[in-house]
């Protein structure tokens, strides 16, 4: 039996790990199938799925899935459901994949942990998962809020600001926003579906916590998201 052992992955597999008594092999098998094929269900995929990884950006959070045949070396990688790359066969079982999600670069490692073990690890921009995980929950403020995207026919607006830019993003598009200075701080204004909203900084007076930001649509601040 193939343990497949999964890194950065942003659910908890419980065949990740088990100390190879035949007993066990058998109870995490049976759980492994479970789980693999509810979530290949959810996201349209095959059932050589490997590793699941979400990936923040300002655009959206796009979903990842991997598939690896580790008899055959086939491998299938899907992006938000849709196919994106497809090898049936490959003689060689480890080595990397390389793709893109906008103007982000990502790259799928695949590397033998000893016997016929295999890890799986996801590196976006040049940093693994992890690191670029936690860089952009410092960087992307988020909020969601229930009210109908005209052009995409969501059910809400998903509203992202770039601390390090100052660019905000509307459900994947990135809106033009007008700055203006005010007495405890600054605003920028943007329209939000024909409401009029504004995310304003102000100075936390903690040189740890820095600035903080809110968003203001039609005069009732909206708390933020956590994704």
């Amino acid at each position: 039996m193939v343990n497949k052992k999964i890194s950065g992955t942003t659910a908890s597999f419980p065949w990740q790990r088990y100390d190879n008594k035949p007993h066990q092999q058998r109870i995490f098998t049976s759980v492994k199938n479970s789980v693999v094929s509810s979530f290949s269900s959810a996201m349209g995929l095959g059932g050589d799925l490997v590793a699941l990884w979400e990936v923040r950006l300002s655009d959206g959070v796009h979903k990842i899935g991997f598939e690896h045949g580790t008899t055959t070396g086939r491998r299938v990688l899907w992006v938000d459901g849709k196919e994106r790359v497809h090898h049936d066969w490959m003689f060689k079982l480890v080595g990397t994949e390389a793709f893109s999600i906008g103007d982000t670069k990502c790259v799928i490692k695949i590397e033998p942990v000893g016997g016929f073990s295999y890890e799986y690890s996801l590196e976006v921009n040049g940093r693994s998962y992890k690191k670029f995980s936690e860089n952009q929950s410092k960087i992307l403020k988020t909020w969601l809020l229930p009210m109908e995207d005209e052009e995409t026919s969501s059910p809400y607006m998903r509203i992202v600001l770039e601390r390090d830019t100052l660019d905000v993003w509307v459900n994947g598009k990135k809106l033009e926003t007008a700055g203006e200075f005010v007495e405890d701080g600054t605003e920028t204004h943007f329209d939000l579906g024909g409401h009029p909203a504004y995310i304003k900084a102000v100075s936390s007076g903690n040189r740890r916590e820095g600035i903080i930001h809110s968003l203001v649509v039609d005069g009732t601040e909206i708390p933020e998201s956590l994704e």
